[in-house]
């Protein structure tokens, strides 16, 4: 089964790519940051089709030596086919106060409950891997009524859509064997939708270029430079915030 998307589907999730990031630019205030991510993530095979996943990243600003984000993530996955998979799980986030303009309005950390579903398409051209992940989610998220509130006491729902391309190709030979260096790069869309969605209906982008390496097929790590472009669903002088970040992605992924 040969999985081929329409090329004018493809020529506008580019646009899109190009455009998102340059909406409204004239009417902008950017907060560039220096982050790092480290994640963690594990899969482990229950049965011939289930898998249970897992994965934590411990995200960073400053590059490393200030608290931007925690994220919890576990789910239960099922091969469809070599070529199609489709998971669901929770996810837990908190989210600190980083930044000149923070997130939240009254500079305070803040926790995110969510609920998702994913589908993940493969396909291998030649050399190079690729895949298509579409991911939907469900959040809550933490809010404080007042500024003397200690603890979240307003949890408000929305919704996301996400969608990631990435490419992977061996830097030594035609397949991904074990002991092979590889280069991967992807790019992903985020973009809110719902009643509650403020000013950030586009959310996020985030492209990632990584080295990688695999060792066998239980345990691989890739690294590399990151950037992370994201919108504030709130305005500042009736301004729209970005977030320019950038900085570096370190990954480690196990199979058992």
């Amino acid at each position: 089964m040969k999985i081929q998307f329409p090329r004018n589907f493809i020529i506008i999730i580019l646009l899109i790519f190009i455009w998102a990031p340059n909406y409204a630019q004239n009417t902008r205030i950017t907060d560039p940051n220096s982050i790092g991510w480290y994640a963690f993530s594990a899969n482990i095979k229950l049965k011939k089709s289930w898998t249970l996943h897992s994965e934590f990243q411990w995200r960073r600003d400053k590059l490393i030596s200030e608290p931007m984000q925690n994220l919890f993530r576990t789910g239960i996955g099922y091969t469809i086919n070599p070529k199609i998979s489709v998971r669901a799980g929770y996810a837990l986030a908190e989210t600190y106060n980083y930044g000149d303009i923070p997130l939240n309005n009254l500079g305070k950390q803040f926790t995110e409950h969510r609920s998702w579903q994913m589908v993940n398409l493969n396909d291998k051209i030649k050399s190079f891997e690729i895949s298509h992940r579409f991911m939907l989610e469900q959040r809550w998220i933490g809010r404080y009524s007042n500024a003397q509130v200690q603890k979240e006491d307003q949890f408000i729902f929305s919704n996301r859509f996400r969608y990631m391309f990435r490419v992977q190709v061996p830097l030594k030979g035609n397949t991904m064997a074990d002991n092979t260096p590889y280069l991967a790069v992807y790019d992903e869309l985020l973009i809110g939708f719902g009643k509650n969605v403020n000013e950030n209906v586009f959310d996020q982008n985030r492209f990632a270029a990584l080295l990688g390496y695999r060792f066998n097929s239980k345990t691989r790590i890739e690294g590399g430079y990151l950037n992370q472009i994201a919108q504030l669903s709130r305005e500042v002088e009736g301004r729209n915030i970005y977030q320019n970040n950038k900085g570096i992605l370190i990954s480690t992924i196990l199979n058992f």
